[in-house]
């Protein structure tokens, strides 16, 4: 495995976590995937670990560490699952630090401690079923105050971590005015689950990320206090945009790591799988489609590396984000696609991670923004949208 040196503490972080991943992770998820379980007990030793803490500050619970530390948590585990790794990267990404970003102290003392103990996932509301990309113009639910409460109608759509046996809240965008230019006032308000009025649908049976929970959601006049809005009133989008420049570094450390562990699946399988006489990584074919795949993950490392630290620094990483999660997406697609072609007949078959990764990485192009919106978020970034 190539990357960059890191720091002490980050070579020890992850070492840790590609241990737990190898060690605990690889044994069980397989069956696990094929039984479209959501994957517990996995979760609870993540949370003794504090892996759902690493970017929070000791005094919410929380490990104290940074974004970064909780990308190469995300890039290792999805080197032997993607489930595993993307029910972390929701829970703490875009459930709990928009609380830790934007909520009151009582918000924090509230929910904080239990998110990052990982005795409580939450999720993110934001996707509704007829908007994709289009957030703004496709939003239709609502929250009125009516008093001290806010009365929630509308539904949301793909959002994970919003239906498992443990999930504790849910941050919705919802429209809660009309601003003087006609634009749609957007507001983010904090849903505890069980709240009346709050529904969670079935589980979607999706073609790959088999082990994370990802349902519809619908509120009928859900009610929850006026202290539940989260971050100013109006505010809610421009939350939803920063949380989602984050997010979008750490779906970029996801994406390398199912593009790494194509490569350390297809590195074993060579040596193992004898053609005509040789094992096949004996032959010129296989061995350059294992170099563009070892090139994809280090090029991608280095781009999502280089966003997170203009992150830490304070320094503007839009762009930087949008480019990481651009390359690393179609890494890991790349990746899947060859490694699957290297292990032939077994690479369709599920029981093999390539076939997993195959399935999994797909959704990579298009969650937390399609690989069309990156490339729009480039061009604006470079000043060409005002052509």
């Amino acid at each position: 495995m190539t990357m960059p040196k890191l720091a002490e503490e980050y070579e020890d972080l992850r070492k840790t976590v590609e241990e737990f991943a190898r060690d605990v992770v690889a044994p069980v998820i397989g069956d696990l995937y094929e039984r479209e379980e959501f994957p517990y007990d996995i979760v609870r030793q993540m949370g003794a670990m504090g892996l759902f803490g690493l970017p929070i500050p000791e005094e919410h619970g929380g490990m104290g560490g940074d974004y970064f530390a909780l990308c190469l948590a995300l890039e290792e585990l999805a080197r032997v699952d993607s489930s595993v790794s993307i029910t972390l990267e929701a829970a703490v990404s875009l459930g709990a630090m928009p609380i830790y970003r934007f909520g009151t102290d009582e918000q924090r003392a509230t929910w904080l401690p239990r998110l990052a103990s990982g005795e409580m996932l939450g999720a993110f509301g934001l996707t509704e079923p007829g908007g994709g990309s289009d957030v703004p113009g496709g939003m239709r639910t609502t929250a009125v105050l009516d008093g001290d409460e806010w009365v929630i109608n509308g539904s949301k759509a793909f959002i994970t971590n919003s239906g498992t046996d443990i999930t504790g809240v849910v941050g919705v965008a919802a429209i809660t005015g009309e601003r003087e230019n006609g634009k749609k006032e957007i507001s983010t308000i904090l849903v505890p689950s069980g709240t009346p009025g709050f529904t969670v649908s079935k589980k979607y049976s999706k073609v790959g990320w088999n082990c994370s929970d990802t349902r519809e959601l619908s509120f009928t006049d859900c009610r929850v206090p006026a202290a539940n809005l989260l971050g100013q009133r109006g505010r809610g989008y421009a939350q939803f945009l920063q949380t989602l420049d984050e997010g979008r570094i750490a779906i970029a450390a996801l994406s390398v790591g199912l593009a790494q562990g194509c490569v350390d699946e297809c590195l074993r399988y060579v040596h193992e799988r004898r053609a005509f006489g040789h094992p096949i990584g004996h032959y010129q074919a296989i061995q350059f489609k294992i170099a563009d795949m070892e090139v994809r993950t280090h090029t991608a490392r280095l781009a999502y590396h280089h966003a997170a630290e203009r992150m830490l620094a304070g320094e503007p990483f839009k762009k930087e984000a949008a480019i990481a999660k651009l390359v690393s997406s179609n890494a890991a697609m790349d990746n899947a696609r060859d490694a699957t072609q290297i292990f032939g007949g077994y690479g369709f078959m599920n029981e093999y991670p390539v076939g997993r990764f195959y399935r999994d990485a797909k959704i990579l192009e298009i969650g937390e923004g399609t690989s069309e919106v990156q490339r729009m978020l480039i061009a604006r970034e470079l000043g060409l949208s005002s052509l």
